[in-house]
C-alpha cells in the first residue's frame, strides 16, 4: 500500500449540500466527465440526509435516486473504505436540516506526476488550502476599489 500512496496526486474532499433535498443531478455528468478525462479519481462519494430533528443518516444511491431521474449507477461502488461514522456526522454537522450532501472524496490525478517528482526529490507538502469564490470575488473587488494598491488576496 505504502508503493501506491507514493504514486497518488493530492487527495481532497468536498461537503456539497442541496437544501430542502433538491438534487437536480446537474454536476454528475460533468464529474465523470472529470473521472473519464483522468483529472480526477473518486476515492469516496456517498450522501447524507439531514432530518429537521438534526438526526443524520447515511444514504443508499437507490434512496438518494428514487424516482430514477438521477441515473447514479455510474457511481456504484465508489468506496475505498475511506470515510467513516464520524465523516459522516462531521458532513451532517456542515448542512442545515431538512438538507442533504454529497461527500465526495477524490485524488488530482492531474497532479501526481507532480507529486512524485517532489517526493523523489525530498519535498514535502508543508500547508495547503482553498480560498472560498466569495472571499476571493470581494478581495478582487478591493483591489479594483483602490487601484490595486495596499490590499492582498489572501
Amino acid at each position: 500500500m505504502s508503493d501506491d500512496i507514493e504514486e497518488m496526486g493530492p487527495v481532497d474532499y468536498l461537503v456539497v449540500e442541496f437544501p430542502g433535498n433538491r438534487m437536480t443531478g446537474d454536476g454528475f455528468p460533468l464529474l465523470v466527465d472529470l473521472v473519464d478525462r483522468r483529472i480526477i479519481r473518486i476515492l469516496d462519494l456517498l450522501f447524507v440526509r439531514k432530518d429537521t430533528d438534526g438526526s443524520v443518516m447515511l444514504l443508499e444511491l437507490s434512496e438518494v435516486d428514487s424516482d430514477g431521474t438521477l441515473d447514479l449507477t455510474v457511481f456504484e461502488g465508489a468506496s475505498s473504505g475511506l470515510l467513516g461514522q464520524d465523516d459522516i456526522d462531521e458532513a451532517g454537522a456542515a448542512i442545515e436540516p431538512g438538507s442533504s450532501a454529497a461527500v465526495l472524496v477524490y485524488e488530482n490525478t492531474w497532479a501526481a506526476p507532480l507529486a512524485r517528482a517532489m517526493r523523489a526529490s525530498g519535498a514535502q507538502l508543508v500547508a495547503g488550502g482553498r480560498i472560498p469564490v466569495q472571499a476571493l470575488l470581494a478581495s478582487l473587488d478591493e483591489v479594483e476599489g483602490t487601484g490595486g494598491q495596499g490590499t492582498s488576496a489572501a
